[in-house]
């Protein structure tokens, strides 16, 4: 008689309850992502075998169906080869999770998570120029209250590097003032790392502070209401800095700045400056390694691109003259030889 695996529906809660939340401790938003793979495999599934989510059994969740999954997203819902990318893992963490459950599936797991990743070409990262960015650190109008923010907010986003998603959840004692002059971020996966903040930075920040007295749990950022200032607040103010900022540096028209962007130009400037590679990858919070010699890639792209615009010396190498004793001796050769 065959055995039946464990209902569907009960891993999937037990996966998000016990394995995600309790165990894992992940972050809301990679959590939030994981439950909408899931939910697009589910309406998949149902798609094809006309089976509801709650009546579907994990033999639907075989390999050969979720290749067919991967590549309805990249076909019909226009997904990227990353965007794919980040769907498997979601569906191998899942199924990593249902083999330690279900022991009896382990087959089925196997070959689901025998699907490897899809190889694709990253572009090329872009940054800001020191004239660029220092054209919208300084568009924001220092005679308004949500100007001042703006400077405070964009400083502290190219002295840091850090995350929009981690610049939004800042409360005010994240920021240390004194004895040592810090910012403390919590980044993918929940993990803190402190960085150090420039004198500029933090006496902007003191005055801020001052002049917006609050608890010290309440959110660093505000908007007019009083709330949190979200991600998508502070790349609308970003966007709308930079805007300004064209009108006095040329090279920002036309150009999409986004928080990301500053990001970028925090590392290359920092790789610039000197700074050893590790240092930056924890300057960012940079799990692998390999994420962060995407800078040193562009760097090294960039140089060659400056040298192929630069033209070479034209150098003319001497030609070489034989001396007359050289030819004495030739010939002389060439007599012994013809005699012998």
């Amino acid at each position: 008689m065959r055995k039946l695996s464990p209902p569907l529906p009960a891993l999937v809660q037990a996966f998000f309850s016990e394995r995600l939340q309790a165990q894992r401790q992940l972050s809301p938003a990679t959590i939030a992502s994981y439950r909408d793979t899931l939910r697009l495999l589910l309406n998949y599934v149902e798609q094809q075998t006309r089976r509801r989510p709650s009546q579907q059994v994990l033999e639907d969740w075989d390999a050969p169906l979720i290749l067919r999954f991967l590549e309805h997203l990249e076909t019909q819902r226009a997904n990227t080869a990353r965007s794919r990318n980040l769907r498997l893992t979601a569906i191998h963490t899942f199924m990593h999770f249902v083999a330690q459950q279900a022991p009896e599936v382990l087959a089925l797991t196997a070959r689901v998570l025998a699907i490897p990743v899809k190889r694709f070409e990253r572009p090329l990262l872009g940054y800001l120029s020191h004239q660029e960015i220092q054209a919208v650190l300084s568009a924001p109008p220092s005679t308004t209250a949500s100007g001042r923010r703006d400077r405070i907010l964009f400083e502290l986003m190219y002295n840091t590097g850090a995350r929009v998603s981690e610049i939004a959840a800042l409360n005010r004692q994240d920021i240390q003032l004194q004895p040592a002059r810090v910012v403390q971020l919590q980044g993918k996966g929940r993990k803190q790392r402190v960085v150090p903040l420039w004198k500029s930075t933090t006496a902007h920040l003191k005055g801020w502070l001052a002049q917006n007295p609050s608890a010290p749990s309440a959110p660093l950022f505000t908007n007019h209401l009083g709330q949190r200032l979200s991600r998508f607040g502070i790349e609308y103010r970003l966007q709308r800095a930079a805007t300004h900022a064209a009108h006095h540096c040329s090279s920002l028209k036309g150009r999409a700045i986004s928080p990301h962007l500053l990001r970028h130009t925090t590392a290359m400037h920092l790789l610039q400056a000197g700074n050893d590679i590790t240092v930056i990858a924890l300057w960012l919070g940079h799990e692998s390694p390999a994420t962060t010699h995407q800078y040193l890639e562009l760097d090294l792209a960039m140089k060659a691109q400056c040298l192929k615009k630069l033209s070479p010396p034209k150098i003319q190498s001497p030609r070489f003259k034989p001396s007359d004793r050289l030819f004495c001796d030739s010939d002389s050769r060439g007599r012994l030889s013809k005699t012998a």
